[in-house]
């Protein structure tokens, strides 16, 4: 084996590496809490060196925001691109009904329990509520995605005041956080059973429809 070789085997090895760490990481982090997960608790289920993560993340607290900057960046691409498709479609101008279902499918689709994303899901809930430093700070200034949907929605609700348009999607947000499953629980409860079971198509659906009578109110 030529020295190249090793290095490219070396570096797939790595990899490799870094990527069960994450994975496993962020698994525990969402059953368990930031707070419970050691070092040592994720380097074991992981089955790597208890260096490992200091090697390729740093700390724990970097590989929490390692975690939590990945899955956000996912969500806010997967938004920025279904808004895209929607002002391709419609000339630079998309309809309410377009711009508020490119918000809220992506985050609202992790909600499944057979979406691929569905543990990344319940760590980004948890960031909201246990999240480092760090995290509390990028959700507080980083806000270019949502800005470009508040832009998005001035144009298509010329009417509202800019106040007005800040406020209702912020209201909108507030109701994709609480789509959570304790939520549903208490959803399936009240309603004895007529709502909260629904595929999450037809929630994003309803929810859609309830934003929509808001910014058309």
């Amino acid at each position: 084996m030529s020295v190249t070789d090793r290095r490219t085997d070396d570096a797939a090895s790595g990899d490799a590496t870094r990527d069960r760490i994450f994975v496993t990481a962020e698994r525990l982090f969402a059953l368990k809490g930031f707070a419970e997960v050691s070092v040592r608790d994720i380097t074991t289920e992981a089955g790597v060196n208890l260096a490992a993560i200091n090697y390729h993340f740093g700390s724990k607290d970097a590989l929490l925001f390692e975690i939590f900057r990945t899955r956000s960046g996912e969500i806010n691409r997967a938004r920025a691109r279904l808004l895209h498709q929607a002002e391709t479609a419609h000339a630079g101008s998309p309809p309410l009904r377009a711009i508020l279902t490119a918000l809220i499918t992506p985050p609202v689709s992790w909600t499944d329990p057979n979406s691929a994303r569905f543990v990344s899901l319940q760590f980004l809930i948890r960031a909201r509520s246990e999240g480092t430093a760090e995290m509390v700070e990028a959700l507080r200034r980083d806000v270019t995605a949502l800005s470009r949907f508040a832009e998005a929605l001035a144009r298509a609700c010329p009417a509202l005041k800019p106040q007005d348009i800040y406020w209702r999607l912020h209201f909108v947000l507030g109701l994709i956080h609480q789509n959570r499953e304790i939520e549903l629980e208490r959803l399936r409860s009240v309603s004895g059973g007529r709502a909260g079971g629904e595929p999450v198509e037809t929630q994003i659906r309803l929810m859609v429809d309830f934003a929509e009578a808001g910014f058309a109110g």
